[in-house]
């Protein structure tokens, strides 16, 4: 039996005034829909199941009436997701979709209406609830028994993904399709080497929270945890390759203002952002463990210096801030900007296999090296002082 052709969406519409809006987006085919809301900021987020979007390159950079942008994306396996940003509280009124008839296609349609700040949140508790079950799931990754087989585990993570495109170039060209490009070249190389077993937070174009990808890596009991990023900055001078480890304190507004960028990933794909508690805060302001620290700084140095002699680095290579992905308390972490998308240099060296290949071999050289004087500092810590009780 021939399998059934993917829902496309084709076309989406805003429609209306402050005190009433529509949204409106044409299907080729039917498709069940699901409603909830979020705060902090606004937002009504659609959950579809997984269909492909085939929408102008602009399409929901702006928008009207109650809504002033949208997004859209798969937010996980078989499921796609649209997120429309609210003006401010509102409630919605009616979401449906409309068969195809008298020529017309199908289409999916969302009606909101201006709501009060009480109103909101006595619908968005019962949304939580429901989607902090849905989370749950999705995200469970208890850490189960270290595994004893001798391999160093290395969690690769293509940042962004699905409806979270990460930093577009003039071009189009989407930060998430070219890290996840890099990664692939990247684990390619480490699995080289048999020591390594190579994992990656994802391998296709779905949305991981951020939360989740620091839980896979704990999960996996990852030595070493790597995220990959090619961001974009006011300035298009602004280029070459950055490694970050975490600090709560940023290295300077450039750096701050990247974290919380990046940090925001969530709350664009209508994701809920719990609050840190007051333990993990208590983690954090002890270094997330001070070795832990301590051995993603030392590799940071190890990226920076395999990658001086062929790749193009920003002026201040080795930078700080506190980004949620590296907040693994027991396994360094360091986030690798690639180069800005910004920068129409950087671009056209982001999108070079031959530019990917030669910074991915520098990037294994570093980890292999790190690895090697790790192991060989543990094997001196844990020698005998032979120079005790000699004659």
């Amino acid at each position: 039996m021939a399998e059934t052709a993917p829902v496309v969406a084709r076309e989406a519409r805003v429609v209306g005034d402050a005190a009433r809006t529509r949204f409106v987006m044409d299907l080729t085919g039917p498709s069940a829909v699901s409603v909830f809301t979020l705060d902090e900021p606004y937002r009504v987020v659609v959950d579809l199941p997984e269909m492909h979007f085939d929408l102008a390159a602009d399409a929901g950079k702006t928008g009207k009436g109650l809504i002033s942008a949208f997004r859209y994306g798969l937010i996980s396996a078989g499921k796609s997701r649209i997120v429309l940003d609210a003006t401010g509280p509102v409630a919605v009124d009616k979401a449906f979709v409309l068969p195809a008839e008298n020529d017309q296609p199908a289409r999916l349609v969302v009606d909101l209406v201006k709501s009060t700040r009480t109103a909101f949140l006595d619908t968005l508790r019962i949304s939580r609830d429901r989607d902090r079950a849905a989370a749950q799931h999705e995200l469970d990754a208890t850490p189960g028994p270290a595994p004893n087989d001798g391999k160093l585990r290395i969690v690769l993570d293509p940042g962004h993904g699905g409806i979270d495109s990460g930093a577009i170039a003039k071009s189009g060209m989407m930060e998430k399709t070219i890290v996840l490009a890099f990664a692939q070249t990247l684990r390619e190389k480490l699995e080289a080497n048999s020591r390594y077993e190579v994992l990656m937070t994802r391998s296709d174009d779905t949305f991981i929270p951020l939360r989740g990808r620091v839980q896979y890596a704990r999960a996996k009991h990852a030595d070493l945890f790597i995220s990959i990023h090619a961001d974009s900055f006011s300035g298009s001078d602004i280029r070459g390759a950055t490694v970050y480890t975490l600090s709560e304190r940023a290295s300077d507004q450039m750096a701050a203002s990247i974290a919380e960028s990046e940090n925001k990933s969530d709350i664009l794909a209508g994701v809920e952002v719990p609050e840190d508690t007051n333990e993990v805060s208590d983690i954090l302001i002890d270094l997330a463990r001070r070795e832990t620290k301590n051995f993603a700084v030392v590799f940071a140095r190890n990226v920076i210096k395999e990658l001086k002699p062929g790749v193009r680095l920003f002026k201040r290579a080795h930078q700080q801030a506190g980004f949620m992905v590296l907040k693994a308390p027991d396994v360094p972490s360091a986030l690798v900007e690639l180069g800005y998308l910004s920068n129409p240099d950087d671009e056209k060296l982001l999108t070079s296999s031959e530019w990917r290949d030669k910074t991915a071999v520098a990037i294994s050289r570093a980890i292999d090296e790190y690895f090697r004087n790790r192991v060989a500092n543990m094997a001196a810590s844990e020698a005998p002082n032979s120079a005790v009780g000699a004659p």
